[in-house]
Protein backbone atom coordinates (compact mmCIF):
# COMPACT_ATOMS: atom_id res chain seq x y z
CA UNK A 1 0.00 0.00 0.00
CA UNK A 2 1.54 3.11 -1.23
CA UNK A 3 -0.86 5.77 0.45
CA UNK A 4 -2.79 5.71 3.42
CA UNK A 5 -5.99 8.06 2.87
CA UNK A 6 -6.50 10.78 4.69
CA UNK A 7 -9.50 9.85 6.59
CA UNK A 8 -8.42 6.24 6.05
CA UNK A 9 -9.20 5.35 10.27
CA UNK A 10 -13.37 6.16 9.65
CA UNK A 11 -13.50 5.17 6.03
CA UNK A 12 -14.71 1.23 4.61
CA UNK A 13 -14.88 -1.64 7.33
CA UNK A 14 -14.33 -0.26 10.40
CA UNK A 15 -12.97 -3.20 12.86
CA UNK A 16 -9.31 -3.22 14.57
CA UNK A 17 -7.75 -6.55 12.80
CA UNK A 18 -8.93 -4.76 9.20
CA UNK A 19 -7.51 -1.19 10.36
CA UNK A 20 -4.80 -2.84 11.58
CA UNK A 21 -3.67 -4.43 8.58
CA UNK A 22 -4.04 -1.59 6.86
CA UNK A 23 -1.73 0.21 9.05
CA UNK A 24 1.21 -1.85 8.89
CA UNK A 25 1.03 -2.20 5.30
CA UNK A 26 1.17 1.03 4.47
CA UNK A 27 4.37 1.34 7.14
CA UNK A 28 5.65 -1.44 5.35
CA UNK A 29 6.01 0.27 2.28
CA UNK A 30 7.01 3.46 4.12
CA UNK A 31 9.83 1.22 5.67
CA UNK A 32 11.00 0.53 2.16
CA UNK A 33 10.89 3.78 0.82
CA UNK A 34 13.41 4.89 4.02
CA UNK A 35 15.48 1.90 3.05
CA UNK A 36 15.45 3.20 -0.88
CA UNK A 37 16.45 6.88 0.94
CA UNK A 38 13.67 8.20 0.01
CA UNK A 39 12.19 10.62 2.55
CA UNK A 40 9.41 12.37 0.68
CA UNK A 41 6.73 12.24 0.58
CA UNK A 42 6.38 9.76 2.97
CA UNK A 43 7.88 11.33 5.94
CA UNK A 44 5.45 14.56 5.47
CA UNK A 45 2.77 11.56 5.04
CA UNK A 46 3.48 10.24 8.48
CA UNK A 47 3.60 13.19 10.34
CA UNK A 48 -0.03 13.97 8.59
CA UNK A 49 -1.09 11.51 10.24
CA UNK A 50 0.03 11.66 13.34
CA UNK A 51 -1.00 14.27 13.82
CA UNK A 52 -4.87 14.05 13.07
CA UNK A 53 -4.60 10.98 15.25
CA UNK A 54 -3.48 12.98 17.80
CA UNK A 55 -6.85 15.41 17.18
CA UNK A 56 -8.88 12.51 17.11
CA UNK A 57 -7.64 11.15 20.58
CA UNK A 58 -8.06 14.62 22.39
CA UNK A 59 -11.37 15.51 21.12
CA UNK A 60 -13.89 12.96 20.52
CA UNK A 61 -16.47 15.35 18.32
CA UNK A 62 -13.42 15.91 15.83
CA UNK A 63 -13.74 12.01 15.57
CA UNK A 64 -17.35 12.19 15.20
CA UNK A 65 -16.93 14.37 12.60
CA UNK A 66 -14.86 13.18 9.94
CA UNK A 67 -17.34 10.13 9.62
CA UNK A 68 -19.31 10.25 5.89
CA UNK A 69 -22.65 12.02 6.45
CA UNK A 70 -25.89 11.68 4.55
CA UNK A 71 -27.82 14.75 3.84
CA UNK A 72 -30.88 15.85 5.47
CA UNK A 73 -32.64 18.83 4.09
CA UNK A 74 -31.90 22.35 4.25
CA UNK A 75 -32.74 23.88 8.07
CA UNK A 76 -33.89 27.24 7.09
CA UNK A 77 -34.01 28.66 10.94
CA UNK A 78 -30.15 28.54 11.01
CA UNK A 79 -29.61 29.30 7.08
CA UNK A 80 -27.82 25.83 6.48
CA UNK A 81 -27.64 22.17 5.36
CA UNK A 82 -28.19 19.46 8.05
CA UNK A 83 -26.66 16.47 7.79
CA UNK A 84 -26.36 13.45 10.18
CA UNK A 85 -23.85 10.35 10.23
CA UNK A 86 -24.55 7.37 8.49
CA UNK A 87 -23.41 4.91 11.24
CA UNK A 88 -21.95 5.83 15.00
CA UNK A 89 -22.51 4.06 17.97
CA UNK A 90 -20.73 3.84 21.61
CA UNK A 91 -19.61 0.19 20.47
CA UNK A 92 -18.23 1.90 17.08
CA UNK A 93 -16.86 4.39 18.85
CA UNK A 94 -14.46 2.47 21.36
CA UNK A 95 -13.27 0.68 18.38
CA UNK A 96 -11.69 3.51 16.76
CA UNK A 97 -10.36 4.12 19.94
CA UNK A 98 -8.69 1.31 20.08
CA UNK A 99 -7.64 1.65 16.73
CA UNK A 100 -6.08 5.19 17.66
CA UNK A 101 -4.12 4.20 20.74
CA UNK A 102 -2.30 1.65 18.51
CA UNK A 103 -1.61 3.77 15.58
CA UNK A 104 -0.46 6.43 17.39
CA UNK A 105 3.17 4.65 18.65
CA UNK A 106 3.19 2.56 15.20
CA UNK A 107 3.26 5.82 13.38
CA UNK A 108 5.98 7.63 15.86
CA UNK A 109 8.61 4.82 15.56
CA UNK A 110 8.34 5.63 11.63
CA UNK A 111 8.90 9.02 12.22
CA UNK A 112 11.56 9.09 14.29
CA UNK A 113 13.10 6.33 11.91
CA UNK A 114 12.47 8.98 8.95
CA UNK A 115 13.92 11.48 10.90
CA UNK A 116 17.10 10.11 11.81
CA UNK A 117 17.82 9.67 8.00
CA UNK A 118 16.94 13.20 7.70
CA UNK A 119 18.66 14.75 10.48
CA UNK A 120 21.89 11.87 9.12
CA UNK A 121 21.95 13.41 6.08
CA UNK A 122 21.22 17.00 6.51
CA UNK A 123 24.71 17.27 9.16
CA UNK A 124 26.70 15.42 6.41
CA UNK A 125 25.91 18.04 3.69
CA UNK A 126 27.64 21.39 3.41
CA UNK A 127 26.23 25.01 2.21
CA UNK A 128 28.40 27.46 1.12
CA UNK A 129 28.10 30.85 -0.65
CA UNK A 130 29.72 30.97 -4.58
CA UNK A 131 31.33 34.08 -4.67
CA UNK A 132 30.26 37.33 -2.87
CA UNK A 133 27.17 37.41 -1.30
CA UNK A 134 24.66 40.45 -1.70
CA UNK A 135 22.79 41.73 0.68
CA UNK A 136 19.37 40.71 -0.99
CA UNK A 137 19.22 36.72 -0.29
CA UNK A 138 15.50 36.26 -0.44
CA UNK A 139 15.91 35.04 -3.99
CA UNK A 140 19.20 33.49 -6.17
CA UNK A 141 20.21 30.00 -7.06
CA UNK A 142 21.41 26.96 -5.53
CA UNK A 143 24.02 24.90 -7.34
CA UNK A 144 23.33 21.49 -6.05
CA UNK A 145 26.03 18.83 -6.28
CA UNK A 146 26.98 15.31 -5.38
CA UNK A 147 30.99 14.60 -4.01
CA UNK A 148 31.54 12.01 -6.60
CA UNK A 149 29.44 13.17 -9.81
CA UNK A 150 29.93 15.79 -12.24
CA UNK A 151 26.74 16.25 -12.10
CA UNK A 152 25.53 19.95 -10.88
CA UNK A 153 21.83 21.01 -10.74
CA UNK A 154 21.27 24.46 -10.78
CA UNK A 155 17.71 25.76 -9.19
CA UNK A 156 16.74 29.19 -8.90
CA UNK A 157 14.78 29.84 -4.94
CA UNK A 158 12.62 32.59 -4.15
CA UNK A 159 11.69 32.58 -0.45
CA UNK A 160 8.12 33.50 0.18
CA UNK A 161 5.67 34.33 3.19
CA UNK A 162 2.74 32.59 3.63
CA UNK A 163 -0.03 33.54 5.21
CA UNK A 164 -2.78 31.06 7.10
CA UNK A 165 -5.67 31.99 9.29
CA UNK A 166 -3.78 31.42 12.35
CA UNK A 167 -0.32 31.75 11.15
CA UNK A 168 2.01 33.02 8.87
CA UNK A 169 5.40 31.37 7.72
CA UNK A 170 8.08 31.56 5.37
CA UNK A 171 8.55 28.81 2.81
CA UNK A 172 10.84 28.42 0.09
CA UNK A 173 10.14 27.68 -3.84
CA UNK A 174 12.83 25.87 -5.92
CA UNK A 175 13.06 25.33 -9.43
CA UNK A 176 15.13 23.43 -11.70
CA UNK A 177 16.66 25.73 -14.45
CA UNK A 178 19.70 23.03 -15.93
CA UNK A 179 21.81 20.15 -15.58
CA UNK A 180 25.55 21.10 -15.82
CA UNK A 181 28.79 19.06 -15.68
CA UNK A 182 31.66 20.36 -13.84
CA UNK A 183 34.87 20.55 -15.70
CA UNK A 184 37.71 22.83 -15.90
CA UNK A 185 36.33 25.79 -17.22
CA UNK A 186 32.66 25.07 -15.85
CA UNK A 187 33.36 25.91 -12.49
CA UNK A 188 30.73 27.31 -9.68
CA UNK A 189 32.17 30.62 -10.30
CA UNK A 190 31.48 30.04 -14.48
CA UNK A 191 28.26 29.11 -14.00
CA UNK A 192 26.97 31.93 -11.68
CA UNK A 193 28.68 34.30 -14.14
CA UNK A 194 26.42 32.61 -17.01
CA UNK A 195 23.36 32.88 -14.81
CA UNK A 196 23.97 36.37 -14.23
CA UNK A 197 24.35 37.04 -18.68
CA UNK A 198 21.03 34.80 -19.29
CA UNK A 199 18.47 36.23 -16.50
CA UNK A 200 19.67 39.96 -15.92
CA UNK A 201 16.73 40.24 -13.44
CA UNK A 202 19.02 39.23 -11.42
CA UNK A 203 22.28 41.39 -11.99
CA UNK A 204 23.57 40.32 -8.43
CA UNK A 205 21.90 37.18 -7.07
CA UNK A 206 22.78 35.19 -3.77
CA UNK A 207 23.87 31.92 -5.24
CA UNK A 208 24.91 28.73 -2.63
CA UNK A 209 26.41 25.51 -3.81
CA UNK A 210 24.88 22.75 -1.03
CA UNK A 211 26.70 19.65 -1.62
CA UNK A 212 26.42 16.15 -0.44
CA UNK A 213 28.75 13.35 0.42
CA UNK A 214 26.23 10.79 -0.51
CA UNK A 215 24.29 9.84 -3.65
CA UNK A 216 21.14 10.17 -2.74
CA UNK A 217 17.69 10.55 -4.10
CA UNK A 218 17.41 14.34 -6.00
CA UNK A 219 13.56 14.75 -6.03
CA UNK A 220 13.02 12.69 -2.45
CA UNK A 221 15.46 13.87 -0.28
CA UNK A 222 18.38 15.76 -1.71
CA UNK A 223 15.70 18.62 -2.71
CA UNK A 224 13.56 18.93 0.34
CA UNK A 225 16.67 18.75 2.65
CA UNK A 226 18.36 21.31 0.59
CA UNK A 227 15.50 23.48 0.89
CA UNK A 228 15.63 23.75 4.33
CA UNK A 229 19.34 24.00 4.53
CA UNK A 230 19.11 26.81 2.11
CA UNK A 231 15.98 28.76 4.01
CA UNK A 232 18.23 28.70 7.43
CA UNK A 233 21.06 30.49 5.54
CA UNK A 234 19.43 33.19 3.80
CA UNK A 235 16.69 33.79 6.57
Amino acid sequence: MKTLSENWITEGWIDFEYKKYVLLAYLQHVESQFKEVKLYPPLAELIQHYSKLKTFSENREQLKSSFPKMLQGPDFQEMKLKYKPLVFDDDLMQQLEEIVNYSLPQIKKAIEEGRGIYDFLEQEMSIEPVGLSPIYQKEGYALLSFEKSKDIYVYRYKVNLFQTSLDSFKGIMMQLVHKVRKSITQTFEQIKLDLIKTYKELPNPATYRINSPHVIPLHESFLPISKRLLLKTVD
